[in-house]
């Protein structure tokens, strides 16, 4: 696949991820980073972002990451997600999401997702398993 087929299938974004707010900023075959404006919407009653939202935020980038890495007739689904999550992101903040690969194989892809907040301090940690399945589309 080539550069410009991966922006494309990155950029093709899924209505959940625009309801996050969701936007990429970075896209290689090795390295997805994106943002989410952390609002009220997506805020716990503590005033800051849901965890919910940080795994959310994670799972998109690492299952676009799958996308852009997987062969023709080819899709993905997470089959495994791990969150620790080391500091708020107060609302007001943004949320900023780097994905990179751990295992890149034929029938799962393992991608580790670190969520900073605007100060670079390491939130949350995600690692995630994706299955690669064949579609039939």
């Amino acid at each position: 696949m080539d550069r410009s087929e991966q922006e494309r299938i990155a950029l093709d974004q899924p209505a959940f991820a625009r309801l996050l707010g969701f936007r990429l900023v970075g896209i290689t075959q090795d390295e997805l980073v994106g943002e989410v404006a952390v609002t009220d919407e997506l805020a716990n009653r503590n005033g800051v972002m849901h965890g919910g939202a940080i795994m959310a935020m994670a799972d998109n980038l690492g299952g676009t990451a799958t996308m852009i890495n997987l062969p023709p007739g080819k899709t993905t689904t997470t089959v495994e997600s791990k969150t620790n999550f080391l500091r708020p992101i107060r609302v007001g903040d943004t949320a900023t999401g780097r994905s990179v690969p751990l295992h890149r194989g034929r029938t799962t892809m393992v991608w580790q997702t670190t969520i900073t907040r605007g100060d670079g301090k390491v939130a949350a940690i995600v690692t995630q398993t994706q299955m690669v399945i064949d579609w039939k589309g």
